[in-house]
């Protein structure tokens, strides 16, 4: 799913990846928060006017995998020691907290991908549980 490089965009991430995964049958908590980091981080640092980041949520395995792209390659992402009294700068702290894995994944500049991955339980006998959000 394309989403605009706004707050807007990044809340309308969380709300999908909340959505989808309800369809899929797939817990949602956990990866509602990373995904509202990593679309944050998109709609902040990863910005160039008039430029879309883009949501992909998929399974793997037994692993949940998100992925958010946007046009600025030349900025990676890194954890940060947070100031005691900051209000920002704990983002990938999170995800680092909530993910089983996460990274970045540089693409034909000027893109580049930070992923996470969540470890699911076993799926039920029958049950599909991939997909991908809209492309």
């Amino acid at each position: 799913m394309l989403l605009s490089s706004t707050p807007r965009g990044a809340r309308l991430a969380r709300l999908l990846t909340v959505d989808t995964l309800r369809s899929w049958g797939l817990p949602h908590e956990g990866a509602s928060h990373v995904v509202a980091e990593l679309a944050a981080n998109a709609a902040t640092h990863g910005r160039l006017p008039g430029r879309s980041f883009r949501l992909t949520l998929y399974v793997i395995g037994t692993a949940l995998r998100i992925e958010v792209t946007d046009t600025r390659g030349d900025r990676l992402p890194a954890p940060q020691v947070p100031q005691a009294e900051g209000e920002s700068g704990r983002g990938l702290l999170l995800v680092e907290a909530l993910a089983d894995r996460w990274g970045v994944t540089g693409e034909r500049f000027p893109r580049k991908t930070v992923w996470a991955e969540l470890d699911l339980s076993a799926p039920e006998p029958g049950t599909s549980r991939s997909g991908v959000l809209g492309d």
